[in-house]
């Protein structure tokens, strides 16, 4: 089969510290209990650039990059699920359904070519194949960081810096389902206004010297519940000062504060928590499918590429990098007996 493999020989003046070589790869035989799948689509999430950069933890040379992908169901395994579905893949590992944290060594689905069967779900059938692929990680990062830690409900108030990226389209995506009113931060005022066409209330460009004080003026009285954030960035020490007593910040990365965030008194005066909260459960991911369905959600894709091929993982990750899209970037693979997951 072809696969996208980690190696450590970039291309000469590229700034990564590994490359994704597409070649071939032999499939471990699949064990008792394991399922496969016969890979329709995948897509990328940040977290591959941030590898690819040597900036994550536990990278590993020679693994299957990736963690989302639709398929349809080969071999069963343990799964409830029938052979011939069209299938997602919980991208969590070892994380069953404790909503504090992981039961055991928690991981990420990359280099795992036959999966237990339980991580295997049936796939919304609203959605195309592409939306499909775009949905396992990012929608799962998002709606735990959005319901389990930041407790959003109909009528909140609720901040997304960063709109744009897959989980800060999704966080928005679901927060307007649930009743929430949303608004959105983004250095792209072509990106705020398609999150206003998407639902959200508002929004403010964050190299704007007088963000905080639009925002605060779109909120037109009222204070933020909480906010979803990604990066840490330009205004995190301002959030506080638009929240209500109470409030949530629920922080699923910090790619513009590598260094960590401020915590300061006056969150402390105003009850203001700060919530980590990474990937999330398989029964979290049970629940984000079903919110999904029920609300017939379709995950923005911006990019989509032909087949699993050098130039293809190329061109998506220089998107990616160079924050080209407003979406998820989605490789569909054609199906073939080689190509599987």
């Amino acid at each position: 089969m072809v696969a996208a493999i980690l190696t450590n020989t970039p291309a000469p003046g590229s700034g990564y510290k590994y490359a994704l070589e597409v070649k071939e790869y032999t499939a471990p035989t699949p064990q008792s209990g394991q399922a496969v799948v016969k890979i329709q689509a995948a897509a990328f999430n940040h977290r591959d650039v941030w590898i690819l950069k040597g900036l994550y933890p536990g990278i590993k040379e020679g693994s299957v990059l990736g963690s989302d992908c639709v398929g349809v169901l080969a071999e069963p395994g343990s799964s409830s699920v029938e052979a011939g579905q069209r299938v997602l893949i919980s991208p969590s590992v070892n994380w069953d359904s404790d909503p504090r944290g992981p039961e055991g060594a928690f991981g990420t689905l990359t280099d795992t070519i036959v999966i237990d069967g339980k991580e295997v779900f049936p796939c919304p059938d609203h959605l195309s194949t592409s939306e499909a692929a775009a949905l396992p990680l990012a929608g799962l990062t998002a709606f735990r960081a959005l319901f389990t830690k930041a407790e959003v409900r109909s009528g909140d108030h609720v901040l997304i810096p960063g709109i744009g990226g897959g989980v800060a389209l999704f966080a928005m995506q679901f927060a307007v389902a649930a009743g929430a009113h949303v608004y959105v931060t983004s250095s792209s005022d072509e990106k705020i206004q398609k999150a206003v066409s998407l639902g959200a209330k508002g929004g403010v460009n964050y190299k704007d010297p007088n963000a905080a004080k639009e925002l605060k003026k779109q909120l037109n009285g009222n204070m933020l519940s909480a906010v979803v954030d990604g990066s840490g960035g330009a205004l995190f020490d301002q959030y506080v000062r638009l929240m209500r007593p109470g409030g949530i910040i629920a922080q699923y990365g910090q790619t513009a504060s590598p260094k960590g965030v401020s915590y300061s008194m006056m969150s402390v005066l105003k009850n203001v928590d700060i919530r980590g909260s990474t990937m999330g459960s398989r029964a979290e991911f049970k629940q984000m499918l079903e919110f999904v369905k029920r609300h017939k959600i379709k995950p923005i894709v911006s990019h989509v590429f032909q087949g699993l091929t050098q130039e293809s993982v190329n061109k998506a990750i220089s998107v990616m990098d160079n924050g080209q899209q407003t979406g998820k970037i989605v490789i569909e693979v054609t199906e073939t007996p080689r190509q599987k997951l």
